[in-house]
């Protein structure tokens, strides 16, 4: 079997191996789309035909091959090495190997890093960034930061990045905003909104559809999942992906198929820990609790919030408490 058989965008998760994640159906005639984005500005866009004929161009190949057949290379069976503790690939979230705008777009993370993180509460480099992905997402254990495999992923990162405009900014380099309800998220509306556009790829247990040693739609939930602690693990961050990208034959950036309720509903469902297991998670990292996440639902907190509503809401109120104490909410 040929690597280029293992290529998939994934339906979902982001992932989550995200990740991340994650609806796949070709859904009810009747139903209406979210509204268009008014605006369609032209996209980022990159030519893999110019990537170097040259030993740099090589490792950049392979950086590109390991973000679309991660699992192959570097999974539990994986041919070059065995790091990844899941069947997943990096583009099931970053979708087209990271260049999919509105998808965990990863074309100005050369130029980002390094970086302060607010989880780990510190400065990290990209290849430290990249670990994350490797033992989160992945549940498995940090590349060796001088191996051949994280070499050629910040060799693709390098390359991807010299098509962004240095003089002006460009569409998708963040996933589409989400308007915030006064009202929670529903998991058990979030469940119904699964089984009829989602359970088709990824099992009407969140199993996702494994195909030797990857998958062609990937596990939401489950052992072989994203582990808490993960974006997508986050129900605000996973619908902010779910609106641009799922169902993956439906939406698009600029016509989204779900509204933004809909997708925080379906967000809540996939990580609601209470009836979906997940790997054992390693830390819940934010040091310093005034920087964390508002939808990141392990304390403490630096409000007076309960845990359930950092992570189903309503989030305006915390929003709201955060501004009036003179703290920045994330999310």
């Amino acid at each position: 079997m040929t690597t280029t058989q293992y290529i998939r965008t994934g339906c979902f998760l982001a992932a989550a191996a995200a990740v991340m994640i994650w609806s796949c159906n070709t859904g009810s005639s009747a139903k209406t789309p979210a509204a268009t984005i008014s605006t369609a500005p032209e996209l980022l866009k990159v030519d893999t035909s110019t990537i170097p004929k040259d030993k740099y161009g090589e490792m950049v190949r392979y950086g590109r091959e390991l973000m679309l057949n991660t699992a192959y290379y570097i999974g539990p069976e994986g041919i070059n090495g065995r790091y990844l503790g899941n069947k997943m690939n990096c583009t099931n979230c970053h979708q087209d190997g990271g260049t999919k705008a509105f998808s965990f777009n990863l074309m100005l993370s050369h130029q980002e890093y390094p970086q302060y993180r607010a989880r780990e509460g510190k400065v990290l480099t990209l290849a430290e960034r990249i670990n994350n992905c490797v033992t989160r997402p992945h549940n498995g254990k940090p590349l060796p930061l001088d191996s051949k495999e994280m070499v050629a992923f910040l060799a693709y990162l390098r390359w991807i990045n010299s098509f962004v405009p240095k003089d002006k900014p460009h569409q998708g380099s963040h996933n589409l905003a989400v308007k915030l309800p006064d009202t929670a998220a529903d998991p058990e509306k979030g469940k119904t909104l699964y089984q009829e556009h989602c359970a088709r790829c990824h099992g009407k247990d969140g199993e996702g559809q494994l195909a030797g040693v990857t998958y062609t739609y990937p596990p939401l939930w489950g052992p072989n999942g994203y582990q808490p602690g993960s974006s997508m693990h986050r129900v605000i961050k996973q619908a902010q992906w779910l609106k641009a990208n799922m169902p993956y034959d439906k939406a698009s950036w600029n016509k989204p198929f779900l509204t933004d309720e809909e997708a925080l509903d379906i967000a809540a469902f996939v990580n609601n820990d209470s009836i979906h297991a997940r790997p054992d998670v390693k830390n819940y990292d934010y040091p310093h609790v005034a920087e964390k996440a508002i939808d990141y639902d392990k304390g403490p907190f630096a409000d007076t919030f309960s845990a359930r509503q950092h992570k189903y809401g309503p989030f305006r109120p915390v929003i709201s408490y955060w501004e009036q104490n003179g703290m920045k909410a994330s999310y």
